[in-house]
């Protein structure tokens, strides 16, 4: 490995590339796209550790670390490794998923308000959720249902349905960014419509189990639960890590993109099909958990300086923020509190704070 003198971007204007030579590989980079995800990682693992140890029965972290190598009295390595560890993997797994997610679709869509959400994913699973939820079956109550894989794999399979719903209706020789969010805004609003409607066909208990899943928790997550969303990204992420290329080129529109060699609605179709792939398993496995992957990407592309959202850095920031906010969900308010409204909470004025931006700059 060698490293050679920095050379200036004069795309970006946001400091000196270096370039990084791996044997016959060669590329480059920016010192801050690799000191923001690394410190990025030292801050989850830290607030992961706190985590593991906060609850009814507090643990310190030398006992955490010790109880998840097999060290430590067995009472504490089964409340570590069986009740809160899943809940911790889930937490890590599905912000990784939305973060990366929503960086693949705003860098796609070359628009900071794209995510999953506009995009339908999250009120496609709502309706295959709920669904589930109310038609279960005479005699069926939602904590049966919550308990299984029916509403895990509704949640999914609506998801994927809905996307790609949108796609299609998007697609004209190609995908652009506009119309794919102005399908996806309309069909969120139908989605939306329809499950309120399903909600008014269910009991009293029911509605309230859905209401909480919509928003979005964590809350009583098992190994089950995390093992469906890790195979999944074990597929996706080296695959969505190996667009980075084709992400580059299509962020300067697509007759660059053309001109740089790269096949633009395959590349379209690939990256759309990573980015519901990631948000519907993660969506799948926690609920519609809002803004992470609006927030998050938008948090990335400003710390490490670069001309789109990065996909590391997003994957790992959405990561430590679905934790984190897990963590004051169950500290500072209930341990049932959904992590949902927590990250409503943090996005809901950066959204506002991204509309305003915009108006500013449209008036100048």
């Amino acid at each position: 490995m060698t490293l050679t003198a920095p050379t200036r971007d004069p795309a970006s204007g946001t400091g000196p590339r270096r370039p990084l030579r791996i044997g016959p590989l060669s590329t480059t980079h920016r010192r801050r796209q690799l000191v923001v995800p690394l410190a990025t990682l030292v801050v989850l693992a830290l607030t992961a550790a706190v985590g593991l140890g906060r609850g009814d029965y507090p643990i310190g972290v030398p006992q955490v670390l010790g109880a998840l190598v097999g060290l430590g009295d067995d009472t504490q390595q089964f409340i570590v490794t069986q009740l809160r560890a899943p809940r911790i993997v889930a937490a890590v797994l599905v912000g990784l998923a939305l973060g990366m997610s929503g960086a693949l679709i705003q860098t796609f869509a070359r628009n900071p308000l794209a995510s999953p959400d506009i995009l339908g994913v999250t009120g496609g699973a709502a309706i295959g959720a709920v669904s589930v939820i109310v038609f279960a079956g005479t005699g069926t109550t939602a904590a049966g249902v919550l308990g299984g894989i029916g509403l895990p794999a509704a949640a999914l399979l609506g998801a994927l349905l809905m996307a790609f719903l949108v796609f299609g209706l998007a697609w004209r020789k190609g995908v652009d960014g506009y119309r794919l969010v102005l399908i996806g805004v309309g069909l969120s609003a139908m989605a939306s419509a329809l499950v309120q409607y399903l909600l008014t066909r269910s009991d009293i208990w029911d509605a309230a189990a859905a209401n909480v899943w919509i928003t979005g928790s964590l809350n009583g997550r098992g190994w089950d639960d995390v093992l469906p969303l890790a195979l999944a990204l074990v597929v996706l992420l080296p695959a969505a890590l190996a667009m980075t290329r084709a992400l580059s080129a299509l962020q300067f529109g697509d007759e660059t993109a053309r001109g740089l060699g790269v096949r633009v609605p395959l590349a379209q179709a690939v990256v759309v099909v990573l980015a519901v792939g990631l948000a519907a398993f993660a969506v799948s496995a926690a609920g519609p958990i809002q803004f992470v992957a609006l927030v998050v990407p938008q948090i990335a592309v400003r710390l490490t300086g670069g001309s789109r959202p990065p996909l590391v850095a997003s994957g790992l920031l959405g990561a430590l923020l679905l934790v984190a906010s897990d963590l004051v969900s169950r500290t500072v308010l209930t341990e049932s509190f959904p992590v949902g409204v927590v990250t409503a909470v943090v996005g809901a004025p950066y959204l506002l704070w991204l509309l305003v931006r915009g108006r500013r700059r449209s008036t100048l």
